[in-house]
């Protein structure tokens, strides 16, 4: 498989910045400008997520005016959605959970994923499929860092992007547990900053962002 993403600064979607920002975009004209803020706060890995009817539009104009941003495709929910993703030019994407179906279609794309687990279960399936990087979702709802944590000692080979309830305030535990790549949030893009079109005060929440580490100055 042929990886989408930039192979001199990562492998994996996990590995791009500690923050994946999840963004729902209303008005294909606020894709570019909101990506380019994003990218120049230092997260260049952005997940739009299929919430509205711009979303397949702001993924197509992203990918060709901004070329640093690794922009992906969040809430992946049936076969369908994959194969007008990966048209549109999503570079990865992102699933709130999966089924045998979705994630047949996923490996067929040829396009990194993070299928969505919420239970041990769920993880363990995933790795007898040779899956090993996954979304948990909803992450404070799900057990949160604790959860994760009893994970890291029976299977350590899983790794997540915690995503759901997180924000500037607790991402730090989460990023400072060894199974853990990045966090998902919106926190930096308030949609009040979004609908003021206000990219410099979403660059500077990107750029906070993108300086985070686990707790205690780790970083996983």
């Amino acid at each position: 498989m042929t990886s989408p993403l930039p192979s001199a600064s990562a492998a994996s979607v996990l590995d791009l910045a500690p923050v994946v920002p999840v963004v729902v975009v209303a008005d294909v004209a606020d894709a570019v400008p909101l990506a380019r803020a994003l990218v120049a706060g230092g997260l260049p890995a952005i997940e739009v997520t299929l919430r509205t009817p711009a979303a397949l539009d702001a993924i197509r104009e992203i990918t060709g005016a901004v070329p640093e941003a690794v922009v992906g495709a969040g809430t992946v929910i049936t076969p369908d959605q994959v194969t007008a993703c990966r048209a549109a030019g999503a570079r990865f994407l992102v699933s709130p959970g999966w089924t045998d179906a979705l994630l047949t279609a996923m490996r067929a794309s040829e396009l990194p994923f993070l299928p969505g687990v919420s239970t041990t279960s769920e993880v363990v399936a995933l790795l007898e499929r040779g899956v090993r990087e996954m979304k948990f979702f909803p992450a404070q709802a799900a057990g949160g860092t604790a959860y994760l944590r009893s994970l890291a000692g029976p299977l350590p080979q899983a790794r997540f992007c915690p995503t759901g309830g997180i924000g500037p305030g607790n991402a730090p535990e989460y990023l400072a547990l060894p199974n853990v790549g990045c966090v998902g949030g919106s926190w930096m893009v308030p949609s009040d900053a979004v609908a003021a079109r206000d990219w410099a005060r979403v660059e500077e929440l990107a750029r906070a962002a993108s300086r985070l580490t686990g707790a205690g100055g780790t970083r996983r």
